[in-house]
């Protein structure tokens, strides 16, 4: 029995939160790098900093960067369809991966200009104080935004958010090399530009390859770390009805979330709705406990069922019915029979046969000629005799 896709009231108001969370900090960003990166060209420019320039440039590729984060939630919203039963959420990681490769190019052509120019170690003009100003303002917004996002995507559990987050405070490291270029042109130690493009771009690429990595394990299906496996163990086991469980797989989408499928073994003889119960009841536990989980996939098996060949062969229902039908055609009471249960256990299978509750007086006699009728049947092992009331459903 599998349980696919369970969402709770508490778990949709929670990804209805987070995505207004992650779709105003996009659009933030997005409002704050144009006109940042339109000021710092022109201030450039007109005060003769080639430093608040390159900055501006930077700020401006950052726009490319917030597209992608806007669009990429939007699209992750969107519910599973037919060709994605699985959700849209692994457009966020496709998009981390891009904005992780945005860094990395950033850093390398920062630390490559870097290298020209502490190689090279030709003076700068002196910059203008407009330019010493604008740098300034850039390094205070740009760091203002990275706390901002960092904190939305903590709450948001988005990958893509923190991942762009660190691009603004990687935007926040160019302005202070800028500012810093800027102050030791003005008092003649121009080498600082490169030395301090050199180390940004060592953190930058740190930052582009640590979510760069994060986003290809959940490509290829990553789960979560042993310490949270555990806690999901915990929360499953703690469910009345739950033997125990095996083959426990997750695998993280979208930064944070995760699916989770799991076999739970049960006693067999509970009813299917029963068993149906204590499926929905993991779910909702998982959903409501764990962070991390999105979705649950639970199959529920009887406990003592096992994966042997002996199993495997027993007769289905459409077998199995013919063959009890004609061992006890001539037991009277069994044109009376209401239903026939049949529990499949390991290597046989018992039966339970309903008759009408006027039948009571006859009990035993019944119960020793089904019990005959049991032994002319493959796999049947056992009949148990049950009384309901009359007109029950076959």
């Amino acid at each position: 029995m599998t349980e696919p896709h369970i969402h709770t009231a508490a778990a949709q108001r929670r990804a209805r939160q987070d995505f207004r969370r992650k779709q105003q900090a996009a659009i933030l960003g997005a409002a704050l790098n144009l006109p940042l990166a339109i000021i710092k060209i022109l201030v450039g420019f007109v005060g003769a900093s080639q430093a608040l320039i390159a900055d501006g440039i930077d700020s401006a590729a950052d726009i490319l960067c917030d597209a992608l984060v806007i669009g990429a939630v939007r699209i992750s919203r969107h519910r599973a369809d037919r060709e994605h039963p699985w959700g849209h959420a692994r457009i966020e990681t496709a998009a981390t991966t891009l904005v992780a490769l945005i860094l990395l190019l950033t850093a390398t052509a920062m630390g490559l200009q870097g290298i020209r120019s502490l190689l090279a170690a030709s003076p700068a003009g002196q910059p203008s104080s407009w330019t010493l100003i604008v740098a300034a303002v850039s390094v205070a917004l740009k760091e203002g935004m990275y706390w901002y996002m960092v904190r939305v995507g903590r709450h948001a559990r988005s990958a893509l958010i923190e991942s762009n987050a660190w691009h603004h405070r990687s935007d926040a490291l160019t302005s202070a090399v800028a500012l810093v270029a800027i102050i030791g042109a003005r008092a003649g130690f121009p080498l600082l530009d490169a030395l301090g493009a050199i180390v940004i771009a060592v953190v930058i690429a740190v930052i582009g390859l640590r979510y760069g990595w994060q986003s290809f394990s959940e490509l290829v299906d990553t789960g979560l770390d042993p310490e949270r496996l555990h806690v999901v163990s915990a929360q499953i086991a703690a469910v009345p009805g739950v033997r125990h469980m095996r083959r426990l797989r997750t695998r993280t989408m979208g930064g944070h979330d995760a699916f989770a499928d799991v076999g739970v073994f049960v006693d067999p003889l509970i009813t299917l709705t029963e068993a149906h119960r204590i499926s929905e009841a993991i779910s909702a536990r998982l959903v409501e406990h764990v962070d991390e989980i999105a979705d649950v996939n639970v199959h529920i098996e009887p406990d003592g069922h096992a994966d042997a060949e002996a199993a495997h062969d027993l007769p289905l229902r459409e077998e199995i019915m013919p063959q009890l039908q004609a061992a006890w055609r001539h037991v009277p009471a069994a044109q009376d029979i209401q239903r026939v249960i049949l529990h499949y256990l390991d290597d046989h299978i018992i039966a339970e046969v309903v008759l009408p509750v006027r039948h009571a007086a006859d009990y035993a006699y019944l119960q020793q000629a089904f019990d005959e009728a049991a032994a002319a049947v493959d796999g049947l092992r056992e009949v148990r005799l049950l009384l309901g009331r009359d007109g029950d459903i076959q």
